[in-house]
């Protein structure tokens, strides 16, 4: 099945894991749509299901191309997920990214270019949450999947997160969903947001 909707860049269509769901979405290109929930409600696994890392019932279509006809590593990195806690396998900041990222990217997120050099056992939470967002960026992706990205950033660096994923947004036309518990700041990023409300059912919130 072929989806051909003017301009639609991504769709979910009865999208549920485990008791989560399900999800209705359709994304414009430059969207991005926020959610929310309770702790342990299910926004992370559901985050999870959209990229294709965990089993789930429904449809998702990128760019009119349905999911099943995409490599799941295909997928991945069209649709890429920035989890709350970010993983770092080499000893330096540098070879974790898949292209080196620009000095107006790195300063943009309040770095200098000599951030790739250091060491991540001397990165603070702060500092690895930005420089993640930063590699998931080089990836290019089509639709970002936002696990809480400022959770462990200060007002100002939050602040640079969020001008430096709405530039990206409206740069590529990519679009965004965006988990969080500060309302205030969902309200500012989000264009809608839905709630994963108790009992896993998802919808949106009227009162956002």
């Amino acid at each position: 099945m072929q989806l051909s909707h003017s301009s639609e860049l991504f769709r979910a269509q009865g999208l549920a894991v485990g008791e989560i769901g399900p999800l209705e979405l359709t994304l414009q290109p430059g969207e991005c749509v926020g959610l929310s929930g309770a702790s342990g409600s299910g926004k992370s696994r559901l985050l999870r299901a959209l990229a294709d890392l965990d089993p789930h019932a429904g449809q998702m279509w990128l760019d009119g191309e349905p999911a099943a006809a995409l490599m799941p590593w295909d997928w991945r990195r069209r649709v890429a997920l920035l989890p709350a806690e970010s993983a770092w396998w080499h000893d330096t900041v540098g070879p974790h990214f898949p292209a080196v990222p620009s000095a107006t990217a790195l300063a943009a997120l309040g770095f200098e270019p000599a951030v790739l050099e250091w060491r991540i056992d001397r990165l603070s939470s702060g500092e690895k949450q930005r420089l993640a967002l930063l590699r998931v960026l080089t990836l290019r992706p089509r639709v970002l999947l936002l696990d809480e990205p400022t959770a462990n950033l200060d007002r100002d660096n939050a602040e640079r997160a969020e001008a430096l994923i709405r530039a990206y947004l409206d740069e590529s036309g990519a679009a965004a969903i965006w988990v969080g518990h500060d309302q205030a700041q969902l309200q500012k990023v989000a264009v809608r947001c839905y709630r994963v409300e108790a009992g896993g059912a998802v919808r949106e919130d009227q009162a956002a």
